[in-house]
């Protein structure tokens, strides 16, 4: 149980480092948060989980971590948009509903006349709408829960 543990704590950090995404702190490997805003059931905010697979529901779910609070989305093409697609990671940090409990990562390709998928860059403003984006639902599943 420890080494598969490792190795997923291994497998996810290289991915980190690979999307140029330094500095996230992994779940479980930082300090802990206080008892009173734990959630049960998950190891991360429930709020952010939620939101977090309703706002990207349109994608096809690769896999999806409630503990480690990671969400991998599979490439998904507008099909206003054929000749492009994108594909989405979003990693959930906290057990507290903060914006910095949240990073999302997308990747983009486009198909060229060859008919093969290359990388593309993505619109730096992309990720920070989708982050914002889910921000919000959580917010919204918060109030509607407090009361």
């Amino acid at each position: 149980m420890v080494l598969v543990r490792g190795a997923a704590i291994a497998l996810i950090a290289s991915g980190l480092m690979l999307s140029g995404c330094g500095g996230v702190r992994l779940p479980g490997l930082g300090p802990k948060a206080p008892k009173a805003d734990a959630q049960s059931g998950i190891g991360v905010n429930a709020y952010l989980w939620r939101a977090t697979l309703d706002t990207l529901s349109f994608m096809p779910l690769m896999t999806a971590d409630p503990w480690g609070g990671v969400v991998n989305y599979d490439w998904y093409t507008d099909p206003q948009s054929p000749n492009e697609r994108f594909k989405a990671t979003v990693f959930i940090l906290d057990t507290r509903l903060r914006a910095d409990a949240l990073n999302v990562t997308v990747s983009k390709e486009v198909r060229n006349a060859a008919g093969e998928w290359t990388a593309a860059p993505v619109a730096a403003q992309t990720e920070t709408d989708l982050e914002n984006a889910i921000l919000t639902k959580a917010r919204q599943l918060n109030l509607s829960n407090a009361g």
